[in-house]
């Protein structure tokens, strides 16, 4: 078995050496990530300049771009064999709600999707234990063997931050959300120009039962199918019949 890992916190950050030490017991194992932390790229693309990459360690890559950009060049022109999973972590922090968006793991795992290859966006819920979360994603991968995954979603996992033995348990999840994103903070460099830093997360707004930030908050590992589809289906025939109005006002 061979598995790609990325991330968006850096090539050289631990929660990516956690998980490639402890997956390349069962697979052969790829790091092409990031040559430091990208935070918060989402699914940006370098398009007006050239990628550069270079070794940093046995089948350890270093990409001067995103996340997404290290997936891309990973499975484009790195790497000459198929690989059997994209697995994006682990990520330094959680990954619940609204995070999906912005994340730059959750994008380093979709576009391994997009390629066509089953992805993983694993995040751990604090900064201590990265091997629980890495021994939660070498559970689904051997798993994957004996009972195969969807492989018409990606999966987002967050972990608890605490000894693996102190799980409660793992619980199928659905994204919850979080109120608007609190006031930025308004300050002054040296020079006296004004700056201005993103404030911190809104609070939590949908959080209960079968949510993510539930399970999390339980003490059990989430799980959560995500689709890469947009598209509101269930606005369509509103939306039509919006269009059919708007349509006969202006005939």
């Amino acid at each position: 078995m061979h598995i790609l890992i990325s991330n968006d916190d850096g090539v050289f950050a631990e929660g990516i050496n956690v998980l490639a030490e402890v997956l390349s017991d069962i697979a052969t194992v790829t790091v092409v990530a990031p040559d430091r932390n990208r935070s918060g790229a989402s699914n940006s693309l370098t398009l007006e300049n050239p990628l550069r990459v270079r070794a940093v360690g046995e089948n350890r890559y270093a990409v001067q771009g995103t996340p997404t950009d290290s997936v891309h060049v990973a499975l484009n022109a790195l790497l000459t064999e198929k690989v059997d999973f994209v697995i994006a972590g682990i990520n330094h922090g959680a990954n619940l709600g609204d995070d999906v968006l912005y994340s730059g793991t959750v994008a380093a795992a979709t576009e391994g999707f997009f390629m066509g290859a089953p992805a993983i966006a694993v995040s751990l819920c604090g900064d201590t234990h990265f091997h629980t979360a890495a021994q939660v994603v070498k559970e689904v991968v051997l798993s994957d063997k004996e009972h195969p995954l969807p492989r018409n979603r990606l999966l987002n996992i967050n972990v608890p931050d605490c000894p693996l033995e102190a799980l409660k348990g793992w619980e199928i999840t659905r994204l919850g959300a979080r109120h608007r994103a609190e006031d930025m903070i308004k300050d002054t460099d040296p020079r006296g120009h004004a700056i201005y830093w993103i404030g911190p997360p809104g609070a939590k707004q949908d959080a209960g039962p079968g949510t993510d930030f539930y399970a999390i908050e339980n003490n059990c590992v989430s799980l959560t199918p995500l689709q890469v589809d947009l598209t509101a289906h269930d606005s369509i025939a509103t939306l039509t019949h919006w269009l059919s109005q708007t349509t006969e006002q202006k005939g």
